[in-house]
Parts: structure tokens; C-alpha cells; sequence
């Protein structure tokens, strides 16, 4: 059987260097940061001095968006934050991947689900310090029970889901220090109790040509740090043509486009300050193409 705890992915007191830069690096809105940050620290802090009746706070956030909209990156730069402006100067992020709690044997997922959330969690952060805890892709955990034809067990869905949702309930007051984040792809399949939960629901769209070509020259200043042309590169005004060409892609795949046009001549791989604003168009114009050519073998 397996052992609920190889689950948690990630269990580590904040800040560190390797999270510092998260927050920035996702482009969004600056106001659904500032309210993602708020009602964390909003939720520990209420919980913790009144009673769940007067707050209604589940200490839960959802973060709802395609793949690649910088959900688990942000609630990863999350934490760090917390850790910025909280007393202890400290804080904890937990990091779940759910897809293992899920069972073919009967009654083994609602048993999974309530040890993680109601029992390893908490022993993991009983030390106190203000948490994040990060689930990932909950759909996989907390599907809409109204759609049972999803598994071939619907009353083993039915029992996961309750799991989750009876978790929530029972730490919202006995452990406010606990602050949930989840993510997912597919609104859609989350059970409507789960989300009626939520004390606050983020949506992450995919980026805009503005928000494109933001995120293209924080990729080109971070690569600056080693090779000092690309920061130059970043300040280029043609990265709008770029930007007008990623229209419709996610912001993890307009990071990427960056070391693909490293690939298109040989002298750049050798060394990237070899790189111009001709090498980043082309690798623009083959992700359109490859795109198209991917949706005309799939259709």
C-alpha cells in the first residue's frame, strides 16, 4: 500500500534563493496578486481569533486557468511573500501532487485524502509558522459528483470528494495557520461544494500581446545576468512583432521560445549574445507553424 506521505512533493521553510523572482515572473494583473497575498494573510489571521461561524473562511484559494498561466509558480511565490511581511519572517510552503492518493480499491482514496489533509499536513507544519499548502491540479481529487461517468468507481468518487471536503471544514478552525492553494485546468470538473469553499477563486487567463511581450523581455533580462546582449535584446521594441505572432500561447511556452531561437543558427547555441531579434521572429513563425501542422494531424 502506499504511504500517504510520498505525496507531498515539497516541504520547505521560506524564503529561499530558488523562490525568489517567482512572484514577479508570472504577468498578471498586479491586482490579482495583491489579492491572492491579502486573503492569505487575511484568512490566517481571522481564523485564528474568531470563530468559524463569524468568518465563514475555509482558509482556500483556487487558481483556475489553462496549463501554463503560472498558477503552481505563483502560489509557490506565494509563500515567499507570506515569509516577507509576516512576523516570523518564516513560512512554510507544502507542495502536493494528488494524482497518487487516487485508488482502484475500494475505500482506499476517501482514507488517503483524509490522512494527507487532515492528519500528515498539519504534522508536517505543527511548528506554527503561517503555510501554504499547495495542491495541484485538486480536480483529480475533489471531482464533481455529478459526473460520476468520470471513474469506474462513482462511489469511490463520492468518498474522495467528501474526504475533501469534510478536511476543509474540520482545519479551517483547528489549524488557521494553514493556508490552501489549489490549482486547476478544468474548472468544470470540480465538485461545486468544493468550490463554494473557496474563499477566494483566481482566474489565470492566458496571456495578452502586452502581457506576451512583458514576459519575453523578463526571460531576455534573466538570461542577461550570464550573457549581458540579451538584456539589451530585451529592450528592443520588435519584441511587439514577436508578441503579435505568440498571440493565443501560454506564458511557459513563450519562455521557451527564447532558448528555441537560441537553436536557429549554430553561432548562437556556441553563444547566445550572438542572438537577434531576426532568430526570436523566426522561432515565432515555426511555433505557428508547428502548431498548425500538430492540429491538422490531430483533426
Amino acid at each position: 500500500m502506499m504511504n500517504v506521505a510520498e505525496c507531498v512533493v515539497r516541504n520547505e521553510v521560506v524564503p529561499l534563493p530558488r523562490y525568489e523572482g517567482l512572484w514577479d515572473s508570472i504577468v498578471v494583473d498586479r491586482s490579482v496578486k495583491d489579492r491572492l497575498l491579502r486573503a492569505a494573510l487575511l484568512s490566517i489571521e481571522l481564523r485564528a481569533t474568531l470563530p468559524f461561524h463569524v468568518t465563514a473562511l475555509h482558509g482556500l484559494a483556487v487558481l483556475m486557468g489553462p496549463p501554463g498561466t503560472g498558477k503552481s509558480t505563483l502560489a509557490r511565490g506565494l509563500a515567499q511573500q507570506i515569509a516577507a511581511v509576516a512576523a516570523t519572517k518564516r513560512a512554510r510552503l507544502i507542495e502536493v501532487n494528488p494524482h497518487g492518493l487516487m485508488s482502484a480499491e475500494h475505500g482506499q482514496s476517501q482514507q488517503r485524502v483524509t490522512k494527507l489533509l487532515t492528519d500528515t499536513i498539519p504534522t508536517l507544519a505543527e511548528d506554527g509558522l503561517p503555510t501554504i499548502v499547495l495542491l495541484d491540479e485538486v480536480e483529480s481529487m475533489a471531482v464533481a459528483r455529478s459526473a460520476a461517468s468520470l471513474s469506474a468507481n462513482p462511489a469511490d468518487v463520492h468518498r474522495a470528494t467528501d474526504a475533501v471536503l469534510t478536511a476543509l471544514d474540520e482545519n479551517a478552525s483547528r489549524f488557521p495557520h494553514l493556508f490552501t492553494v489549489a490549482t486547476t485546468n478544468f474548472t468544470s470538473a470540480l465538485d461545486t461544494a468544493f468550490l463554494s469553499r473557496a474563499d477566494i477563486t483566481v482566474p489565470m487567463p492566458l496571456p495578452g500581446e502586452e502581457a506576451i511581450g512583458a514576459i519575453l523581455g523578463d526571460t531576455l533580462r534573466g538570461f542577461g545576468a550570464i550573457y549581458p546582449a540579451l538584456a539589451t535584446l530585451a529592450e528592443n521594441p520588435q519584441l511587439r512583432k514577436v508578441a503579435v505572432r505568440l498571440a493565443g500561447r501560454d506564458g511557459r511556452a513563450v519562455r521557451k521560445l527564447v532558448t528555441d531561437a537560441m537553436l536557429c543558427r549554430l553561432d548562437v547555441t556556441l553563444d547566445p549574445n550572438q542572438l537577434r531579434i531576426a532568430d526570436i521572429l523566426t522561432a515565432a513563425d515555426a511555433a505557428v507553424l508547428n502548431e498548425l501542422e500538430v492540429d491538422h494531424a490531430t483533426n
